[in-house]
């Protein structure tokens, strides 16, 4: 089972958008996280711990990774999606991005 984490800044539109599309698929599970302090479910180490793959959604989340997690993340694969802050929760640009971006990284569609 591989584990795949999205990361944005508050865990409210974009990587919870990623979550919810590529749950269900075969062999793979999901999760999304927030650099903030106020993000709906914020990053820990328990959860880069637990991912395989992480997925940031610009690479402003990276640096901010690196500076607040740096030693969870050895040997961790992080992939910039390069994505901005312009769209809202399930917004199907969106949707079609992270498809385009991500899909390839975790493997056929359900």
């Amino acid at each position: 089972m591989k584990h795949a984490l999205f990361i944005c800044s508050q865990n409210r539109l974009r990587s919870p958008t990623a979550e919810q599309i590529f749950a269900g698929r075969a062999g793979l599970e999901v999760a999304s996280g927030g650099l903030e302090d106020s993000a709906s479910t914020p990053v820990s180490g328990e959860l880069l711990a637990w991912a395989d793959l992480i997925f940031v959604m610009e690479q402003s989340h990276r640096t901010e990774l690196s500076r607040k997690f740096r030693p969870h993340l050895k040997n961790k694969r992080i992939i910039c999606l390069d994505i901005p802050d312009n769209y809202d929760f399930m917004d199907p640009v969106l949707v079609r991005l992270l498809e385009l971006k991500a899909g390839p990284f975790l493997g056929a569609s359900q």
